[in-house]
C-alpha cells in the first residue's frame, strides 16, 4: 500500500520522484544532525559541528547511506553524483547554498571596530600562519609521495589551501565559553582569524587559477597571470567591502521604509547571494561576496536582528553543509594513507601554533600570549572544508586526499579546546608590557 501511495509521485527520473526524494533526504539530515550536535555537546563537550561532520561520514554512501531506504525510492543516499561528488547535484546545491549563508552571517558578526582596531597585529599573525601552514602542507605532501608533479602539483596546492583556514565559528564558540573574547589574545585570534580566511580564500583562488591551467594544459601559469588573479581577488573583495561599509546604512534607512513583512531582511540576503554569485562569476570563491557583504551590514543598527531572524533558518540548513562535507569522506580510503594522515595532522598543528605563535612576539606578546594566540589559531572548520570539498569537486584531489583534509579539521577542532581552557586559565599575563 505504501509503495502504491509512493508511486503516484512519478516514475524513478521524473522531476517529483527527484523532489520528493530531496526532501526525505534534507528531512533524515536535518534530524539526525541535530540529534548527532546534541549528543557531541552533551557527552563530548565539544561543538556540534563536530558531530555532524562525523553524522556525514556515518550516513554517506561510503558506509550507511546505501542501507538508509524508503519504499519507492531506494537508497536515500547511493552513490549518485556527478565526478568527485558523490551525493546528487540536488542536495550539494542545498549544502551550497547553506554555506552561502554560513559566511554571509559570519561576516555579521564580526565586530568591524574591533577588526579594524587590531587590524596590524592580525595581518601578522595571519600571514605568518598561512605562510607556514601553506608550505608545511605542500612539503609534507610531496615527501609522503603524494604529488608526482612536485611542489606545484594540485595535491600538493591543495593540501596547502586546507591548512591554511582557521575556524572563525569554533574560534570565537570557545572563547566565548571560556569569557575570554575581550582579552588582548582574544580580540587578536579572532581578528587573526578573519584575515587568516580571507588569506586562504586568496590562496585557494589562485590555487584553482593554477590547477586550470594545467588541467587545460596550459602549462601552467605565469608570474603575470598569478599577480592578475591576485590583484583580480584582492581588488574585487576590498572594493565590495569599501563599498559596502558606505553604502550599507543608506540601504538599510531605505529598506526600513518598505510596509511589506520581512521584505528588508530577504533583499539584504538577496543582496548577499547576488554578490556570493558574482564573486564565482569573477573567477573567485562564491564565500568571497557572502562575507563581505555580511562584514558590510555588520555596523548597521539592524545586525543583530539579521542574526536573530536569520537564526532559524542558520540552525536549520547550515548543518545541512557539514553533513554532506562529511558524506563526501570515503572512509575505506583512509587505510592506504593513514601515516600521511597522522603526518598532516601534526603539521597542521605545527604550523598554527608556530606560525601565529612566532609572529604574535613581535607585535606585544610574550610567550604566553603568543602560545594562547598559536593554539586559538589552531582549529580549521567550515572554510578548510569548503576548500577541500571544492577540491574534490573539482577533481584536483582524491578521495584520500580529500579524506586525510577531513580528518586534520576533526583532530585540529577537537584539541583546540583541549589546549586553550588550561592557557586562558592561567592568570599569567600574554602581553610584553600590562595593559593599561
Amino acid at each position: 500500500m505504501f509503495e502504491a501511495i509512493l508511486g503516484s509521485t512519478g516514475g524513478e527520473g521524473s522531476l517529483t520522484h527527484l523532489v520528493v526524494k530531496l526532501v526525505f533526504q534534507i528531512a533524515v539530515i536535518m534530524v539526525l544532525a541535530k540529534v548527532a550536535g546534541e549528543l557531541t555537546e552533551r557527552y563530548l563537550k565539544q561543538p556540534s559541528v563536530l558531530g555532524e561532520l562525523l553524522l556525514g561520514v556515518i550516513i554517506s554512501p561510503f558506509l550507511l547511506g546505501p542501507y538508509i531506504q524508503i519504499p519507492g525510492f531506494g537508497p536515500l543516499f547511493a552513490p549518485e553524483g556527478h565526478g568527485y561528488v558523490p551525493v546528487s547535484p540536488e542536495l550539494y546545491s542545498i549544502a551550497q547554498i547553506a554555506v552561502v549563508l554560513l559566511l554571509f552571517i559570519a561576516g555579521v558578526e564580526t565586530d568591524l571596530k574591533q577588526f579594524f582596531k587590531y587590524f596590524v597585529p592580525a595581518i601578522v599573525v595571519g600571514v605568518g600562519g598561512v605562510v607556514f601552514s601553506f608550505v608545511f602542507g605542500q612539503w609534507i605532501t610531496v615527501v609522503m609521495g603524494h604529488a608526482p608533479g612536485g611542489w606545484m602539483d594540485p595535491h600538493a596546492l591543495f593540501m596547502g589551501a586546507i591548512l591554511t583556514a582557521t575556524s572563525v565559528g569554533i574560534t570565537a564558540r570557545i572563547l566565548s565559553e571560556l569569557k575570554k573574547l575581550n582579552t588582548p589574545e582574544g580580540v587578536t585570534i579572532l581578528a587573526a582569524a578573519v584575515v587568516d580566511d580571507v588569506l586562504g580564500i586568496l590562496a585557494l583562488t589562485i590555487v584553482i587559477a593554477i590547477t586550470e591551467a594545467e588541467a587545460h594544459g596550459g602549462g601552467g601559469i605565469s608570474w603575470a597571470q598569478l599577480g592578475w588573479v591576485t590583484l583580480k581577488a584582492v581588488g574585487f573583495w576590498a572594493a565590495l567591502l569599501a563599498v559596502g561599509i558606505l553604502v550599507a546604512k543608506p540601504v538599510v534607512k531605505l529598506l526600513r521604509k518598505l510596509k511589506s513583512e520581512g521584505a528588508w531582511l530577504v533583499i539584504i540576503l538577496g543582496i548577499a547571494f547576488f554578490f556570493a554569485a558574482l564573486s564565482e562569476v569573477f573567477g573567485l570563491a562564491m564565500i568571497i561576496g557572502a562575507y563581505a557583504v555580511g562584514l558590510a551590514f555588520s555596523q548597521t543598527d539592524v545586525a543583530e536582528e539579521i542574526i536573530d531572524r536569520l537564526s532559524g533558518f542558520y540552525q536549520a540548513f547550515v548543518p545541512i553543509f557539514f553533513v554532506v562535507t562529511g558524506m563526501m569522506v570515503n572512509i575505506h580510503a583512509f587505510s592506504g594513507v593513514l601515516w600521511f594522515a597522522v603526518a598532516a595532522t601534526v603539521l597542521a598543528v605545527l604550523s598554527k601554533v608556530l606560525g601565529c605563535g612566532v609572529f604574535a612576539a613581535p607585535v606585544g606578546f610574550n610567550l604566553m600570549g603568543s602560545t594562547r594566540i598559536g593554539v586559538g589559531m589552531l582549529p580549521r572548520g567550515e572554510v578548510a572544508l569548503i576548500v577541500a570539498s571544492m577540491g574534490l569537486a573539482r577533481g584536483a584531489i582524491t578521495q584520500d586526499i580529500y579524506g586525510v583534509a577531513i580528518l586534520v579539521t576533526l583532530v585540529t577542532t577537537l584539541l583546540a579546546p583541549i589546549f586553550l581552557v588550561p592557557l586562558f586559565k592561567s592568570p599569567r599575563p600574554g602581553l610584553w608590557r600590562k595593559e593599561a
